[in-house]
């Protein structure tokens, strides 16, 4: 394996990177972190800007290209170690419906909740991205009521995704704790992959708030 195999993670604890850093986990690749310190704004920098312009993670760097969006990493990744099992193959009957539940995820699931937590008004629905709160929301319900996963029975990449994005959002109170989604979050939280993480992630949030502080 050349130093171009392995992936490089642009990665601040507690984010959204971190839901990244499982699926890496999860699929057994080997991965570098390059972590930035938010606290100390090092994501606005010039050094980090010239990678990726938004300033955001997760980021990845991988055989000298630059892949950015959350929804577009997890496919790419999971595509990339397919015998770890987390993602449909190209011929496989589940492939569309994988990638619609993903795409699903930055397309309506996020813009609603931003709106849902800004308390913003939301477009007519026929001009809203996502319909409306409630009706997004309910599809993705009754999709997981069929279960354990969002494919049924097999757990892929898209449920990482998901599960972490919901027991996020509910802790917040941004979705509310239904039993379908609570247990549903509690499927990819209890696993090892998530647990590192969190574990890494709490003494790396608590560094850089000293580092920030000092």
């Amino acid at each position: 394996m050349t130093a171009d195999d392995r992936i490089t993670l642009y990665y601040s604890p507690q984010t959204r990177a971190a839901g990244t850093r499982v699926l890496l986990e999860e699929l057994g690749a080997p991965y570098d972190l390059e972590v930035l310190n938010m606290k100390a704004g090092e994501q606005r920098k010039p050094a980090f800007l010239a990678i990726n312009p938004l300033g955001k993670v997760p980021t990845i760097g991988h055989r000298g290209q630059i892949v950015t969006e959350q929804v577009a990493i997890f496919i790419y990744l999971a595509d990339l170690f397919p015998s770890a099992g987390l993602t449909p193959a190209l011929d496989d009957p589940m492939r569309g419906p994988y990638l619609r539940w993903i795409a699903y995820y930055g397309a309506s699931f996020e813009p609603a909740v931003i709106d849902h937590f800004m308390k913003r008004e939301p477009a007519p629905v026929t001009q809203s991205p996502y319909a409306d709160y409630d009706t997004m929301l309910s599809a993705l319900e009754q999709q997981l009521a069929k279960g354990p996963y969002l494919l049924g029975e097999r757990m892929t990449a898209a449920d990482i995704l998901w599960g972490i994005a919901f027991n996020w959002t509910m802790t917040f109170g941004i979705v509310p704790r239904k039993d379908v989604f609570t247990r549903y979050a509690e499927r990819i939280t209890q696993r090892a992959a998530f647990q590192r993480v969190t574990a890494a992630d709490a003494e790396m949030a608590a560094q850089h708030a000293a580092a920030a502080g000092g």
